[in-house]
C-alpha cells in the first residue's frame, strides 16, 4: 500500500479513537444512547499488529481488518430467569438432607451425584408432585455411550465460574473469552446479590461433571463448556454481541443464550446489522460449513408478551426453547409464540424451591435456577448428545431432529388457551410449547441413522404493498396465491420455516392487534397475540419478520392467508402497508433416504404424506 495512503487510513483510525475518547456515553434527541465504543473498518488491509499497537496504546481493542467508523448504540439486554437470593451466604455445597428420596429404580449406572435425584428434568420419578417420566429421557442417550464427548457449548451471558470444581475440568479456556473486559478470563464480577450467578448456572446444566460427589450432572456431563462474558456492562452493544456470536465459530458447536430485549411485553426488538451477519455467518460456515447451533430462551413475559415480537427467539437461524415445569403444564413466565420449536424444563409446581439443581458461584450447588433460562442451556446439552452421535449433523438437522423426536408427553397449557393440533402432514404441535419436550434417547437413536437433509431454498413467493385499514370491529383478510417458486433456482416443496414480513403503520395502539397466518394445508399460526401493555402508536412494525414453524413439513403451493384485527373493547385504527410471504424449506423430499424404525413415528407419519404426494 502507497505510504500516503496508509498514513491516511491510521489517521482516519486514529480519529475514530480520538472521537471514542471524547464521547462518553450520551443520547440523541431521538432517545437513543451512544456508548464510547466504535466499529471501525477499513477499505483497505492494514497491517494488523500496528492496528493493533495503536489501539492499544489508546486504550481500545482492536478486533482485525474492517472499512467504517461507526459509534455503536448502546442498548438494553437482559438476563432471563434471574431470581434474587434472600441470603447467598446460607447455601452450601451439599444443603439438603436427600437420605429421603429414594429412587425407584436403584440401577448402579444411575448417576451418583448428590443433587442427581433432585434434578427431576433428567429423570422425573414423581418427585415433588413432579409427574412420572416427564423429563428430557436423557438416560437413555446415556445408555448408548452418548455423554457429550468432543462437543463445545459456549454460554453467552454473565461469566462462568470455570475454577467450581463440577466444571473446571470440563472447561474450554481456548473457546472462552471476556467481551465485557475485553481478556480471555470470563469470571463472573462479584456482587452481594450474586446477580452474576447466571452464566455458572446454565453452564452446570450442559456441563456439570458426573460422579465427582459434588452438585448434580449435566445433560451432556462429559461434553466441555465455554464461558463467553458478554451481559455484564451498563449498555450493550452490536459489536459486543456480534463479537460474542462469532466467537470461535469452529471450536464451538452450540452457543447458548439465556437472554434477551426487554420481557415487558411492550418491546419489539432484535440483533442489529453486525450481529445478524454474525449469525448467519456461523450458520452457513461454522463448525467447518456444518454450521453453529444457536440456541435461545423464548423468553420470560408471560401472557403480557409475545416471543414473535423478539427478533432474536423467532429467527430461523436460532432455536427458540420454551418450558414446562414438572407436572406438565406452562410456567406463568412462558411466552407463547409461532416461532417455538421446542420445550424443556424449568421450575416445579409444588415447591418454588424445586427449580433446577445446578451448579452455582463460589463451588456451590443451587436448586432454584429457573426461567426459560434454565431451559435453553438443557436444550443444548441435549443437541451435545445429538452431535456426539452423528458429528456431521448441520444446523439445519438438528432442527429437523427436534422436530421429529420432540414429544407432547403430558405437556398442557394451564389456562386452555392453546390445544394440541396436526398440521398438514401429521405433525402435532402446540403454540406454548412447539412440537413438543425434547427426547434425548429419541434424537440419539435418530442422529446415528440420519442422512443430511437436501439443501435449503429461500422462496420470496409473493407481496402485498397496497395500504389498508384495518378494521375496527372484524377483520382484514389478505391472500397470496403462489406456486412457491416453481421451475425457478428457489423451488420450495417442503416447508421448514415460513415469514410473514409485515408493515404496519399508525395505530392508536399496537398492542391490541392479533395477526394470523394459514397454509394452504389450513394450518392456522397465530403469528402475533395481544400484548396488553404494548400502548405504541409511532413505531408500528416496520418489515418485521413474524416466523412460523407449525407447517414444518407441509406443501406451499396455494393460497396462503392472513388476517390482521383489533382484539379490543375500545375503537381502534390503522394501516397495514405491506405483507411479504417468504418461504424456506426443501425441493426434495428430506426424508427420503430414512427408513423408520416404527411406522408409528413421527419421520414414518410425515414421509408417509409426502410420498403420497409425490403419487399424486
Amino acid at each position: 500500500m502507497p505510504k500516503k495512503c496508509y498514513s491516511l487510513l491510521l489517521g482516519l483510525f486514529l480519529f475514530a479513537l480520538s472521537l471514542a475518547q471524547v464521547t462518553s456515553s450520551t443520547s440523541s434527541s431521538s432517545g437513543e444512547l451512544f456508548t464510547s465504543s466504535f466499529l471501525v473498518r477499513f477499505k483497505r488491509s492494514v497491517d494488523n499488529k500496528e492496528a493493533h499497537d495503536i489501539a492499544k496504546r489508546n486504550g481500545f481493542h482492536n478486533i482485525g481488518a474492517i472499512h467504517t467508523a461507526v459509534q455503536q448504540s448502546g442498548f438494553k439486554r437482559v438476563k432471563r430467569g434471574f431470581r434474587t437470593l434472600k441470603s447467598p451466604a446460607a447455601i452450601s455445597n451439599y444443603p439438603i438432607d436427600i437420605g429421603q428420596i429414594q429412587d425407584k429404580d436403584s440401577a448402579s449406572k444411575l448417576p451418583t451425584d448428590p443433587y442427581f435425584p433432585l434434578q427431576w428434568y433428567l429423570r422425573n420419578t414423581g418427585q415433588n408432585g413432579g409427574k412420572v417420566r416427564l423429563d428430557l429421557n436423557v438416560q437413555a442417550a446415556w445408555d448408548q455411550g452418548i455423554t457429550g464427548k468432543n462437543v463445545t457449548t459456549a454460554i453467552m451471558d454473565d461469566g462462568v465460574d470455570y475454577m467450581h470444581p463440577d466444571l473446571k475440568f470440563n472447561y474450554n479456556a481456548e473457546a472462552s473469552y471476556d467481551f465485557s473486559s475485553n481478556d480471555p478470563f470470563p469470571y463472573p464480577r462479584y456482587t452481594d446479590d450474586w446477580f452474576n450467578s447466571h452464566g455458572t448456572r446454565c453452564a452446570g446444566e450442559v456441563a456439570a461433571a458426573r460422579d465427582n460427589d459434588i452438585c448434580g450432572v449435566g445433560v451432556a456431563y462429559d461434553s466441555k463448556v465455554a464461558g463467553i462474558r458478554m451481559l455484564d456492562q451498563p449498555y450493550m452493544t452490536d459489536l459486543i454481541e456480534a463479537n460474542s456470536m462469532g466467537h470461535e465459530p469452529h471450536k464451538i458447536d452450540i452457543y447458548s443464550a439465556s437472554w434477551g430485549p426487554t420481557d415487558d411485553g411492550k418491546t419489539v426488538d432484535g440483533p442489529r446489522n453486525a450481529t445478524m451477519r454474525a449469525i448467519v455467518q456461523g450458520v452457513n460456515e461454522g463448525r467447518r460449513g456444518l454450521g453453529n447451533i444457536y440456541v435461545w430462551a423464548s423468553g420470560d413475559g408471560g401472557e403480557e408478551d409475545d416471543c414473535n415480537c423478539d427478533g432474536y427467539a423467532a429467527s430461523m437461524w436460532t432455536i427458540s426453547i420454551n418450558s414446562a415445569i414438572n407436572d406438565g403444564q406452562n410456567a406463568h413466565y412462558d411466552e407463547s409464540c409461532s416461532s417455538t420449536l421446542a420445550s424443556t424444563f424449568s421450575n416445579g409446581a409444588k415447591d418454588p424451591n424445586t427449580g433446577v439443581a445446578t451448579t452455582d458461584l463460589y463451588g456451590k450447588c443451587t436448586t432454584t435456577h429457573s426461567g426459560t433460562s434454565a431451559a435453553a442451556p438443557e436444550a443444548a446439552g441435549v443437541f451435545a448428545l445429538a452431535l456426539e452421535a452423528n458429528p456431521s449433523l448441520t444446523w439445519r438437522d438438528i432442527q429437523h431432529l427436534t422436530v421429529l423426536t420432540s414429544k407432547r408427553n403430558s405437556l398442557y397449557d394451564a389456562k386452555n388457551r392453546f390445544h394440541w393440533t396436526m398440521n398438514g402432514v401429521g405433525l402435532e404441535f402446540n403454540h406454548l410449547f412447539g412440537f413438543g419436550v425434547l427426547d434425548a434417547g429419541g434424537m440419539v437413536t435418530l442422529a446415528k441413522q440420519w442422512r443430511t437433509v437436501p439443501p435449503r431454498y429461500h422462496c420470496e413467493a409473493g407481496s402485498i404493498t397496497k395500504l389498508q385499514p384495518i378494521p375496527a370491529t372484524n377483520s382484514l383478510v389478505l391472500k397470496i396465491d403462489t406456486n412457491a417458486c416453481r421451475g425457478s433456482d428457489t423451488e420450495v416443496n417442503y416447508l421448514e420455516h415460513v415469514q410473514a414480513v409485515i408493515t404496519i403503520v399508525n395505530t392508536t395502539r399496537r398492542g391490541d392487534i392479533e395477526m394470523f397466518l394459514t397454509s394452504p394445508m389450513g394450518t392456522k399460526s397465530m403469528i402475533l397475540s395481544r400484548r396488553p401493555n404494548d400502548d405504541d402508536k409511532r413505531d408500528g412494525f416496520t418489515k418485521w419478520p413474524f416466523m412460523t414453524t407449525h407447517t414444518w413439513g407441509e406443501y406451499p403451493q396455494g393460497k396462503w392467508t392472513l388476517e390482521v384485527k383489533f382484539n379490543s373493547q375500545e375503537p381502534q385504527e390503522g394501516w397495514l402497508k405491506e405483507w411479504s410471504l417468504v418461504l424456506h424449506g426443501t425441493k426434495d423430499p428430506p426424508y427420503r433416504t430414512l427408513s423408520p424404525k416404527s411406522p408409528h413415528s413421527k419421520l414414518a407419519i410425515v414421509k408417509k404424506a409426502h410420498e403420497d404426494r409425490q403419487k399424486m
